[in-house]
């Protein structure tokens, strides 16, 4: 059985006056244990729909998404995710140790525990030396890096990341991905959203491709250059959306 999995997962937004938009349509994925996982597509594809379906964020007009063989609101399937939006919300007078502390408490942590993780997780994200400083004073890429400690502070076996690089510079970006080939390496199974075609193709094992509510393709990379005989990702990506455009007029 698949880590995670879609099962022809569907979401129409009503907007009143009889009109509908699809946000997501019949999605059927598979994430195994163990994998980076990216999910690609331009702006409205439903990434973001899907990520937020999988966690009970959102509810489906019909089909099925399982995380662990549990659906999106089993309490205990919950304890082993972490998840960061791409638009988080925290206090602003809150430090990034408080909030820490915070989401520590949420899952029931020791004290002692949640002390000896905040250390840690700062340490490991580089912002050891900005424990006294508000949030309300972090840069963007400072609040990106804190809402990923904030994210791994139940230490969780599933990673979901929602466009985790975005507001880094060059040098963030890198961080970022080497922190995430660690995480991968001490056993979390991460999947991820971004529009950052170069940090993807450096780090997923296999890819999902979305455009307007629908998975268009998905595989490795290797396996889906060949297929459209493109050269790069970004190659693969314009060339598998010109498809579907050329093959499903709007």
């Amino acid at each position: 059985m698949a880590l995670i999995e879609t099962k022809d997962l569907t979401k129409i937004y009503e907007l009143g006056w009889n009109k509908k938009v699809i946000g997501l349509n019949q999605v059927n994925l598979q994430i195994e244990e163990g994998e980076i996982f990216g999910i690609l597509g331009p702006n409205g594809s439903g990434k973001t729909t899907c990520l937020k379906l999988l966690l009970g964020v959102l509810f489906p007009t019909s089909g099925e998404a399982l995380i662990m063989g549990k659906g999106p609101l089993d309490v205990n399937m919950k304890k082993h995710v972490g998840f960061l939006p791409e638009n988080p919300y925290y206090y602003d007078y809150l430090t990034g140790p408080e909030l820490l502390k915070f989401y520590g408490r949420l899952f029931d942590l020791s004290p002692a525990e949640i002390n000896n993780r905040t250390a840690r997780l700062l340490e490991m994200v580089g912002l050891a030396g900005a424990k006294r400083l508000s949030l309300r004073h972090y840069s963007k890429g400072m609040l990106e890096r804190i809402g990923l400690a904030a994210s791994l502070i139940n230490d969780p076996k599933i990673l979901v990341l929602d466009e985790p690089t975005t507001g880094l510079d060059p040098i963030g970006c890198k961080e970022t991905r080497d922190l995430l080939l660690q995480l991968n390496q001490q056993g979390k199974t991460i999947l991820l959203s971004s529009h950052f075609l170069s940090e993807v193709e450096r780090v997923c094992s296999r890819i999902a491709i979305f455009h307007r509510g629908n998975l268009i393709e998905q595989g490795t990379l290797k396996e889906l250059i060949g297929q459209y005989q493109a050269n790069t990702l970004e190659d693969l990506f314009v060339k598998s959306i010109e498809k579907f455009d050329q093959q499903h007029p709007a």
